[in-house]
């Protein structure tokens, strides 16, 4: 059975390999300078699912609170499974706890940015089939640095 838990600094190596398997090269000292941003950064968590000592998943969150109410509200700011585990539980899993802590620490609401491209048709299934709702757009611009 999947366990979901709170990241730990000899989570580097599992992660590093589930960026890498989702297309984004990241080498374990990549991994290492993003966690240690994140971590640092207030209001970032990261969860991580474990099965049989391997990392199979990730959840990370952002607390947030509104400048058009008194509310806390939770973004899930990424949501990765490794390739071969999807459709076993482990994103909703992942999921659930993310929701139960979110409640925990106050939050009302839970909200999740994911693109348009047509590769993502699956994963906007899966968040419909959990409750979520489509809300309205984003959008982004590039700044040439």
């Amino acid at each position: 059975m999947v366990e979901v838990r709170a990241y730990r600094e000899t989570d580097l190596e599992g992660l590093a390999a589930l960026m890498v398997e989702l297309g984004s090269p990241t080498s374990v000292l990549d991994m290492q300078l993003r966690m240690e941003r994140i971590s640092a950064t207030p209001n970032y968590y990261t969860f991580v699912a474990v099965l049989e000592e391997t990392i199979v998943g990730m959840i990370g969150l952002r607390m947030q609170h509104s400048y058009v109410s008194n509310d806390l509200k939770t973004q899930v700011s990424s949501l990765a499974v490794k390739s071969g585990m999807q459709g076993k539980g482990i994103g909703k899993a992942l999921l659930a706890h993310a929701e139960e802590w979110a409640k925990q620490q106050g939050s009302y609401f839970v909200y999740i940015n994911s693109g348009i491209k047509e590769e993502r048709t699956d994963a906007h299934a899966f968040y419909k089939k959990r409750g979520y709702a489509v809300t309205g757009y984003r959008f982004a611009k590039k700044l040439n640095n």
